[in-house]
């Protein structure tokens, strides 16, 4: 028999029957309490393990999964392991009917960095495009996107905000106005 820390160790003189007595269930009222049950009850469950009626006889409406929390289609499909997790996935950008993939991404909690360089090889025109409907769709959800050097570009949900360092404004001790770019 395997060592087991976390069962009790039985004792001789108490024998615990195989099923303990259930009591008939009754309609809860919200005035009265639930009845604790006494010490030795407790002690002959921990130490016989319930059968698989008991188990299901044992699930109160409380346990059961409601109709407010159930699992929308989209969670039913991933494993139970991925729910409620942010995943960080790099992706190709090839043309322009991938980005409602990259948006059910962003929209499923997950952080995608997102290479547009094969798209930039057949049109320019179609990355800015791309760029700008993606950002557009960042703002919508509340959720941030950035630049990542020339041919990247990062884009999370509203869990997450990117980091972007302030530059140093120069100070001119002239009085001269600062060149500009136009």
């Amino acid at each position: 028999m395997p060592f087991n820390l976390f069962r009790k160790k039985k004792q001789p003189e108490q024998e615990a029957p195989l099923m303990p007595p259930q009591p008939e269930p009754q309609p809860e009222t919200p005035a009265q309490p639930p009845e604790p049950t006494s010490p030795t009850e407790q002690e002959k469950e921990q130490n016989t393990p319930p059968t698989e009626e008991q188990a299901k006889k044992d699930i109160s409406p409380a346990m059961e999964p409601s109709k407010e929390t159930s699992p929308t289609p989209l969670e039913m499909q991933q494993a139970p392991e991925t729910l409620n997790k942010t995943y960080l996935k790099a992706m190709p950008l090839r043309e322009l009917t991938d980005l409602d993939n990259i948006k059910d991404e962003v929209k499923n909690g997950n952080i995608i960095i997102l290479r547009v360089t094969p798209l930039a090889g057949k049109s320019i025109e179609d990355v800015k495009t791309a760029v700008n409907d993606l950002f557009q769709f960042a703002d919508t959800i509340g959720g941030d996107i950035a630049r990542l050097g020339e041919e990247r570009v990062v884009i999370t949900p509203k869990t997450v905000r990117i980091w972007r360092e302030k530059t140093p404004v120069p100070v001119s001790s002239s009085s001269e106005p600062l060149p500009t770019a136009a």
